[in-house]
């Protein structure tokens, strides 16, 4: 059993807890399946087929004392140069990323299902959502289940209420901060990497989605569309995560045949 508590963070009933949550936590797999979800997101790159090779340079062949590396032609500076072979400056490369490669990996379908359910289990284990960097002082029971009026809300300032409430406040302010990425990345539209705070899975997210939309952090998904990266970012479980009394009961449905 597991304590249902209401938007004033005060314990309203009980509830049976999913068979779900029994489930062996299997890094392994979790890790597997985040990485396959990544992989859907790439798309495919290569450079022009003409590229380091769009030059008027050619081999003048044997018997000139001269290796066969083609030549640029003409006049000016580059006369004589050596051009498209892989080892001459500016020259193509040797092997080239192609836009045929199959980038995405695919993973069995239950192992899929497993590696979620697993991901579902953990965050019912206090010391794995703790070490993974969430504070949780103020959570008094794992998982958190929250009753359904939750789903109804429409405002930021009552998610946000509503979730201090239920002790997640020092984590809400933990994941205002945010730090400039290295490398690449703050050119290509990533300059910031931001922390993950509570996941909130619900039956159905029409109004709490855009809600919790401005909280930084905070994620609202269903159960329907609940996968092993939602619950463990980065391949790192367990996230901190709300559940509403009717997404409880949806998922023993929906993971019934992992256990």
């Amino acid at each position: 059993m597991v304590g249902v508590y209401g938007l004033d963070g005060e314990k309203v009933s009980d509830a049976a807890l999913p068979s779900v949550f029994e489930t062996g936590v299997r890094r392994d797999l979790i890790k597997r399946a985040v990485i396959s979800l990544q992989t859907h997101r790439l798309q495919a790159y290569g450079p022009s087929w003409m590229a380091g090779k769009d030059t008027s340079a050619f081999s003048y062949g044997p018997g000139r004392g001269l290796a066969r590396l083609p030549r640029v032609t003409g006049g000016g500076p580059a006369r004589g140069r050596g051009a498209i072979v892989p080892y001459a400056v500016g020259g193509r490369r040797a092997h080239p990323p192609v836009p045929e490669r199959v980038l995405s990996k695919k993973l069995n379908r239950k192992e899929r299902l497993l590696a979620t359910a697993s991901a579902v289990a953990a965050t019912a284990d206090k010391e794995i959502v703790e070490s993974r960097g969430h504070r949780v002082d103020g959570v008094s029971e794992f998982p958190v289940v929250v009753v359904d009026g939750f789903e109804g809300l429409s405002k930021t300032k009552d998610v946000s209420l509503a979730l201090a409430k239920l002790g997640c406040s020092s984590d809400l302010e933990r994941a205002k901060s945010k730090s400039i990425r290295s490398g690449k990345g703050t050119k290509r539209g990533r300059k910031y990497k931001r922390k993950k705070s509570v996941l909130i899975v619900v039956s159905s997210d029409a109004s709490l989605s855009k809600a919790a939309g401005n909280i930084s952090g905070v994620d609202v998904t269903s159960v329907k569309n609940l996968n092993a990266a939602h619950l463990a970012p980065g391949a790192n479980p367990a996230r901190l995560t709300v559940y509403t009394e009717s997404a409880l009961k949806e998922l023993e449905m929906r993971f019934s045949e992992a256990i």
